[in-house]
C-alpha cells in the first residue's frame, strides 16, 4: 500500500511541541520522541520544514529556540522507518518524501541515477525538512545535549547559534557506512577544513569541548545550566533589533553564504550522495543497503563500531569501554 505523506505528518505532529511566547516573541520547537532518542521520522522532517515556514511569517517570532525532550538532542533519521523503502523490491516509491500522493505520478526506478538523486537535491530544499534554516528570516537557536548526529547535526549546521551541554556529543554515523551527508559545506564552513577533513575521514564523533575550540559552538555549559543559558541568549536576542532589522541581517548574512557557495555545496553534495550505489565495496566495509537492514542495521553499525577504538565511538556505551580499560 502506498505511503501518504499527509498520513506521516500527522502522525508526526504528537512528536513536535511547538509554542511561542508572543510578548517575548521566543517560540519554542521540542523533539518528544525521547523513546526513540528523537530520531526524526519523514513526516516529522516534513512538519519541521513547515513549522519553520510558519515561524518565518509569524510576526509574533523574532527567535525560534529549537531542542529536544529527554537526554539528547537527536540521533539522526529514524533508520527503522527506512527500511521500508528497501523492503518493498525495485518498485519502491519515495514519492511521500515529496508530499506526493497523486498514484498517476509514477517514481523513478531504484537502478536509476534519479532514484537517490532526486531525493536529495530535494533536501537542499527548504521544503524538504533539511535545510529550512538556511533561508529562515529570524534567529535560530539550538539547544545541543547528548547525542547530535546525522539530521540533528544538520541543524546545529545551519543554526545562527548553538548553546551546548558539556555531554554533548556531534557528528554523523553515515561517514563510516556511506561516507557523506546533505551537509557537507556547512559543516566544513563552520567547523573549519582541517577539523572537518578529521571528523570525516575517521568518521568519530566530536565531544562539546572540541566543538567550541573549533568554534562550531557559541557557548558550552553544564547540563543542569543548559536551559538557562539558552533562555539567557534567547532573550538578549529577543531584546535586541527589531524583527525588520533581523531579517536584513539574516538577507546579508545569506548572500554572503551564496557568495561563499553555499548552495552550491548542497546542490553537489546531492550529486556525490547519488553516486553512493555506484560505489566498489571492499571485504569488511559495511554495504548500506538492503542486506544490512534485514539482518538488523543496529547490530551492523555496532561491529564496525568495535573496530574503533573506544573514545572514537559513536555511542555512550561504546565510549564507556575506554574507562572499563582503565580500570
Amino acid at each position: 500500500m502506498p505511503i501518504k505523506a499527509e498520513d506521516l505528518i500527522e502522525e508526526a505532529k504528537q512528536y513536535m511541541e511547538y509554542k511561542k511566547d508572543p510578548e517575548a516573541r521566543i517560540a519554542y520547537l521540542t523533539f518528544n520522541r525521547p523513546t526513540h532518542l528523537n530520531a526524526v521520522t519523514v513526516g516529522m522532517r516534513l512538519h519541521f520544514g513547515d513549522l519553520i515556514h510558519r515561524a518565518n511569517i509569524d510576526d509574533e517570532v523574532k527567535v525560534l529556540v529549537i531542542r529536544g525532550e529527554g537526554e539528547h538532542f537527536g540521533t539522526g533519521g529514524d533508520l527503522e522507518e527506512q527500511n521500508q523503502a528497501y523492503s518493498e523490491g525495485t518498485e519502491a516509491s519515495l514519492l511521500h518524501e515529496f508530499e506526493i500522493d497523486d498514484p498517476d505520478v509514477k517514481y523513478p526506478a531504484q537502478n536509476s541515477f534519479r532514484y537517490i538523486h532526486g531525493l536529495c537535491e530535494h533536501y537542499s530544499k527548504a521544503r524538504g525538512g533539511c535545510r529550512s534554516l538556511q533561508e529562515f528570516k529570524k534567529i535560530s537557536i539550538v539547544e545541543a545535549k547528548g547525542y547530535c548526529y546525522g539530521w540533528h547535526f544538520y541543524q546545529c549546521g545551519d543554526a545562527d547559534l548553538v548553546v551546548s551541554s558539556e555531554d554533548a556529543l556531534f557528528g554523523h554515523p553515515a561517514f563510516r557506512y556511506v561516507g557523506w551527508g546533505p551537509r557537507l559545506w556547512t559543516w566544513a564552513e563552520t567547523m573549519g577544513l582541517r577539523k572537518f577533513s578529521e571528523m570525516l575521514f575517521t568518521g568519530r564523533p566530536f565531544t562539546a569541548e572540541e566543538m567550541y575550540e573549533c568554534n562550531f559552538l557559541n557557548s558550552v555549559v553544564p547540563r543542569d545550566k543548559l536551559e538557562e543559558e539558552t533562555l539567557k541568549y534567547a532573550t538578549a536576542c529577543s531584546r535586541s533589533r527589531p524583527v525588520d532589522t533581523i531579517a536584513a541581517q539574516k538577507t546579508f548574512l545569506e548572500i554572503y553564504k551564496q557568495y561563499r557557495g553555499e548552495y552550491m555545496g548542497s546542490s553537489l553534495t546531492a550529486m556525490v550522495e547519488a553516486l553512493w550505489p555506484y560505489m566498489r565495496h571492499e571485504p569488511g566495509d559495511l554495504k548500506f543497503g538492503a542486506g544490512v537492514f534485514e539482518a538488523g542495521v543496529n547490530q551492523a553499525v555496532k561491529s564496525v563500531e568495535r573496530a574503533y577504538p573506544p573514545e572514537w565511538r559513536m555511542s555512550r556505551s561504546g565510549r564507556a569501554g575506554k574507562k572499563e580499560q582503565g580500570k
